[in-house]
């Protein structure tokens, strides 16, 4: 179980944020100079090294991403314009790409964080340059919008890679690209000029993961006991013939019955950053789907449910293993009382998780403070500056000039065996990838943003005057 440290404050960990980003720039100068002309997307690094790893294309709005992040910190003009010139360059196939449902991954951290800095002042508002990025922005929602499955009762996802029936966990946190696009005053359009609201499938998608992909200890299925409130599931199934559920499902876990920690983080820090989102919408744009606060009280159930589980089953430091039912756990004993072993001899750990989770917990205590649950709020929230102390130190942050990565021990598909195992060692660790790096900056961003005198930094900050 994470121990909390209360005594955390965002301007505690300044320092620590600035070290970061002083080892993060030479990493993004490296790799930008070293992939310039390879094909496809750095994903995960082996032996220091990133590569690619051909399953989709979802990474490489991080990699640019990063490099915005960096000038953002640092007003290095050198990172804006790799950010910038690789937006250019590489992003548009990611905009109409309709194989996907990472979308929010891939474009609201490239086109979205650069309308962001003009918003912010940080860059000149050159008006053709927004109109640019707000195009692709209400794109992206739309073409996201499109990879639909509707079910009865209302309901409805966007649906993965593997195929209409899969819902995945991972897209509650790419809904972000449905959010600034509604914000932009977009629809998606079909046959017969037939609109789709982007807010009605946003909403139908996450009241469809919030039923199906996270247990509440209700007794669902035999394992959805109350000691395991807050599971989650990476894939839901579902019968496309009659739009029944069928079963859960798992790509990157261990089994659908345990729960992957990065799904978990990707579900928390959703439904967080869309409660920040649902806040400042027009109470009569929620109107028709019952009222801004019956959905906001939804989306806080799963919030905070996933939360308190991620809390209880995860070491003493905040970081989890890959998989809290991983087969091998049982040999390390009382894992859950001591800090995570990235160097262990049995299962690995994913920081990437953890940088992820940090983010939601942040956000989601800010949030119940604001609302007049300062308790709760307060819990959260020291949580995720727990984890982020954690973070930003040895082991996990690589101090190595040599290594591309910046976030160490990072996992990215334990069951396919994808991940580096160094010699002489018997589980993937010392590793990196393009999620976990992007994440650990946005991480130290967003702790930057809640010091005296700065903006608070949302994903949606400057769309439509917000």
């Amino acid at each position: 179980m994470i121990q909390i440290d209360s005594s955390l404050t965002p301007a505690s960990l300044a320092p620590a944020i600035e070290n970061l980003f002083a080892v993060s720039a030479p990493k993004i100068r490296a790799l930008q100079t070293r992939w310039a002309d390879k094909s496809g997307t750095p994903v995960f690094t082996v032996a220091g090294e990133y590569t690619a790893r051909g399953w989709t294309e979802w990474t490489q709005g991080f990699q640019y991403g990063s490099a915005i992040l960096q000038f953002e910190a640092t007003h290095d003009e050198e990172f804006l314009a790799i950010g910038r010139q690789g937006t250019l360059e590489k992003m548009a196939s990611h905009l109409t790409h309709i194989g996907v449902h990472d979308h929010g991954f891939n474009n609201v951290s490239t086109y979205g964080n650069l309308l962001r800095l003009q918003a912010l002042g940080i860059i000149p508002a050159h008006e053709w340059e927004k109109n640019f990025y707000e195009l692709a922005l209400k794109t992206t929602g739309a073409i996201q919008a499109a990879r639909w499955t509707p079910l009865p009762q209302d309901l409805g996802y966007i649906y993965s890679f593997n195929g209409p029936h899969s819902l995945f966990s991972d897209t509650v946190r790419s809904l972000r690209a449905l959010a600034v696009s509604h914000l932009l005053g977009h629809r998606l359009m079909h046959e017969g000029d037939k609109p789709a609201s982007l807010l009605e499938r946003l909403l139908q998608h996450a009241e469809t993961t919030a039923r199906y992909n996270v247990y509440y200890g209700t007794g669902r299925d035999f394992y959805d006991q109350p000691n395991t409130r807050g599971r989650t599931v990476h894939e839901s199934i579902f019968n496309l013939n009659d739009g029944n559920y069928r079963c859960p499902s798992t790509q990157q876990g261990y089994s659908p019955f345990s729960t992957w920690t990065r799904g978990l983080s990707w579900i928390l820090t959703g439904y967080a950053e869309e409660l920040e989102w649902l806040d400042v919408l027009d109470e009569s744009g929620l109107e028709p789907f019952g009222g801004k606060n019956k959905w906001l009280d939804r989306f806080l159930e799963p919030a905070i449910a996933t939360a308190d589980f991620f809390i209880e089953h995860t070491p003493t430091d905040g970081i989890p293993y890959w998989d809290t039912g991983a087969p091998q756990l049982h040999r390390l004993g009382n894992y859950l009382d001591r800090p995570a072993e990235p160097d262990n001899a049995w299962e690995p750990v994913d920081s990437s998780a953890a940088a992820i989770a940090a983010q939601g917990y942040l956000r989601l205590g800010k949030f119940l403070i604001n609302r007049g649950d300062k308790n709760r709020g307060d819990i959260y929230f020291s949580a995720g500056l727990t984890i982020a102390r954690t973070l930003f130190a040895e082991p996990y942050l690589s101090l190595d000039p040599d290594h591309e990565g910046l976030l160490l021990h990072s996992i990215y598909h334990q069951p396919n065996g994808w991940d580096y195992v160094p010699p002489g060692k018997k589980i993937a660790q010392g590793e990196s990838s393009q999620w976990g790096d992007y994440h650990l900056r946005e991480l130290a961003i967003l702790l930057r943003s809640l010091t005296p005198g700065s903006i608070y930094h949302r994903f949606f900050n400057g769309v439509a005057g917000h």
